[in-house]
């Protein structure tokens, strides 16, 4: 075999490393678990380091298999709205990644129901106010780790879900973005115009700054630090799990549908346009 894609898929307990073939066939699989953390009952965490160091020990056992200067692209999937935030200038988190299933952020999601937010909110990301959702997140990181809101307000501090983690240090830190699949899972993204909107970045007290440029989930994000692997791959699709799936299942057409069973369940429906 010559040309291949490699593929990432960052889940919710493990990192899988696909390399495929020109016609799409699955020519080999790389696999490892990764720890879960859980600090108090309804609380979840992972190590975005330890992601990293696996993802990157996947890839190099592929390469180890399969040359790298003959992979055409790197495409990337992933748990969503799992939260992590990172220093820019040292790559190093400064809180364990908060995962789409831990509950701590249920009371900021009740006042901003108190306070009557959750039409706005609905209206304008087409999400219901859930802890599950990356926002709230992301406020109670900047209130909870010491110095941080000074930080993210002085530039220094990067949110991104999986995917913008795994982009930012395959890329040497050149690339801070996401796809249009992570982003409308933040409960910070407007649907509508596809811009984080200001309005609800103001309500949670979330700087701009702090947020990935969003680009289309096929194409080119960046190409990878030849200093990983020898060469430069260039990286051009980044999906959420479960968007991904709905999309590699064939669910082309409006009301096609698909349900995928893995550390939860998902019902996802092509709704269209």
């Amino acid at each position: 075999m010559n040309i291949f894609i490699l593929s990432i898929d960052a889940g919710t307990t493990g990192i899988t490393v696909l390399v495929l073939d020109h016609q799409a066939n699955i020519c080999n699989k790389y696999y490892m678990e990764f720890p879960q953390h859980y600090p108090q009952p309804g609380w979840v965490e992972h190590n975005g380091e330890e992601i990293w160091a696996i993802t990157l020990q996947l890839i190099k056992s592929a390469f180890k298999d399969y040359h790298p200067k003959d992979c055409a692209a790197i495409g990337i999937t992933n748990q969503r709205e799992t939260t992590l935030i990172w220093n820019k200038y040292n790559d190093h988190p400064i809180h364990n990644a908060i995962v789409w299933q831990c509950r701590r952020t249920q009371p900021i999601c009740q006042k901003l129901k108190d306070d009557g937010y959750e039409t706005e909110f609905k209206k304008k990301t087409g999400l219901i106010i859930d802890s599950y959702f990356s926002g709230t997140k992301i406020k109670w990181l900047l209130d909870n780790c010491k110095g941080a809101r000074e930080k993210a307000e002085k530039g220094s501090l990067l949110f991104g879900n999986i995917d913008s983690w795994l982009l930012w240090k395959l890329t040497g830190g050149k690339v801070h973005a996401t796809d249009y699949t992570n982003a409308s899972r933040t409960l910070i993204f407007n649907i509508e115009n596809l811009n984080w909107d200001s309005d609800l970045l103001s309500i949670l007290k979330i700087p701009n700054s702090l947020l990935p440029e969003v680009l289309p989930s096929s194409g080119k994000f960046g190409e990878t630090d030849p200093k990983l692997f020898g060469v430069s791959i260039p990286i051009t699709g980044i999906a959420g799990d479960q968007q991904a799936a709905l999309f590699g299942q064939r669910c082309y057409n409006p009301g096609e549908s698909k349900c995928t069973y893995g550390t939860g369940c998902f019902l996802l429906t092509n709704t269209g346009s």
